[in-house]
């Protein structure tokens, strides 16, 4: 009885022993098949870096710059995610003072940051140099950082005098030309004074004024992307 005992204990450990076997393979060969959607790169981080138009001021959760912009990028096939920065009110000092505490909270490094400042410096009509300053400053950290700008530009309203509509106007263009990067010329190009494009203070774009916004930076927004390393 006792060799029968042994004996069937030595046949079930070697049974065992082989379901053991064949179950390690198949566990590692999934996980081989695995590895080459685990090295799949991370997600391109956007951040949308500004004021009232990239928070979506009194717009709804989903009509707001950041979340169309992410939409229409993924409806083309990019694999991305669109952090909204935007703080109604700031200006260009503001938005430099906050930079720190904006990366720290979206954890993780921008790949492309688009830069939309300078509005409600122009409003209340601050000096176009300091804004500058402030823009320039923000550039230069960005890219510290590693990540890609693009520049979007505004332009002054007539109402302000023509000395102060030429300095402003002429930021965007000049620091996108001495810090290397690219400029979308204007970030309400389509939506400004356009009718039923704006809320009713005529400063805001509607969510239908987002979409345009969305549908006319989308070409560069893709281009800067295309050029980020692989």
């Amino acid at each position: 009885m006792e060799f029968s005992r042994k004996g069937q204990f030595m046949y079930d450990s070697k049974r065992r022993y082989g379901n053991d076997r064949r179950i390690y393979q198949f566990t590692l060969g999934l996980l081989l098949l695995m590895l080459p959607f685990a090295a799949q790169a991370a997600p391109r981080t956007i951040l949308a870096y500004g004021d009232s138009l990239t928070a979506g001021y009194q717009l709804r959760p989903g009509e707001g710059f950041a979340p169309q912009l992410e939409a229409a990028l993924k409806a083309r096939g990019h694999d991305v995610k669109v952090a909204m920065g935007g703080v109604s009110g700031d200006t260009t000092a503001q938005g430099r003072a906050r930079m720190a505490w904006t990366l720290a909270g979206i954890k993780a490094k921008p790949d492309l940051v688009i830069l939309e400042l300078g509005a409600n410096d122009m409003l209340r009509g601050q000096s176009p140099a300091t804004a500058r300053a402030n823009l320039d400053a923000m550039i230069v950290e960005f890219q510290k950082r590693g990540s890609r700008v693009l520049l979007a530009g505004m332009q002054a309203q007539p109402n302000l005098g023509a000395k102060y509509v030429q300095e402003f106007n002429a930021i965007f263009p000049g620091l996108a030309k001495a810090r290397g990067v690219a400029l979308y010329p204007f970030f309400m190009d389509g939506v400004a004074s356009v009718k039923g494009m704006q809320l009713s203070d005529g400063l805001h774009p509607t969510a239908g004024g987002v979409k345009v916004i969305v549908r006319r930076i989308l070409p560069s927004v893709e281009r800067e992307l295309a050029k980020l390393p692989k």
